[in-house]
């Protein structure tokens, strides 16, 4: 189990299948609300986390596949909802305790600013790979 929270410390969440692979997301969006590239591991669903004082969490849904989570108190972001699959990921230095993750994929790389580089050795994704996975894998209608 693993406990994160946001920077005032009214809102945490216990995570109980914590994986270390962290993601980076460089579309505007997340840099727009993060100040940069948003940084999470993959908790899974609403099953594998308990979120205590629920009642700080704003949400706002900013695509018609997902919502973003922050405390109302202080403002940090809390988590990325994916609504189709109730998939959550959360940003990896909400965590105490985070010395195993290590970045593995960077998704909207097409989008990434010239500003800034990670060193590591990661997978990368452009915004036109990552559209038509979730197009295929959440919006695919089937023929009956």
């Amino acid at each position: 189990m693993k406990t994160a929270s946001c920077l005032c410390g009214k809102v945490s969440i216990e995570v109980t299948d914590f994986q270390s692979e962290v993601g980076a997301c460089h579309c505007s969006m997340c840099r727009k609300w993060g100040s940069g590239p948003l940084l999470t591991v993959e908790v899974g669903t609403i099953a594998n986390i308990r979120i205590h004082s629920e009642h700080l969490i704003s949400r706002y849904q900013s695509s018609e596949w997902a919502e973003r989570g922050f405390c109302s108190n202080c403002g940090a972001n809390l988590f990325y909802h994916l609504l189709p699959t109730d998939a959550y990921s959360i940003p990896i230095d909400l965590f105490d305790d985070s010395e195993e993750a290590l970045l593995t994929t960077e998704v909207y790389y097409d989008q990434k600013p010239a500003y800034y580089d990670f060193a590591n050795e990661t997978k990368k994704l452009s915004e036109a790979e990552i559209m038509q996975m979730v197009q295929e894998k959440y919006f695919h209608e089937t023929d009956e």
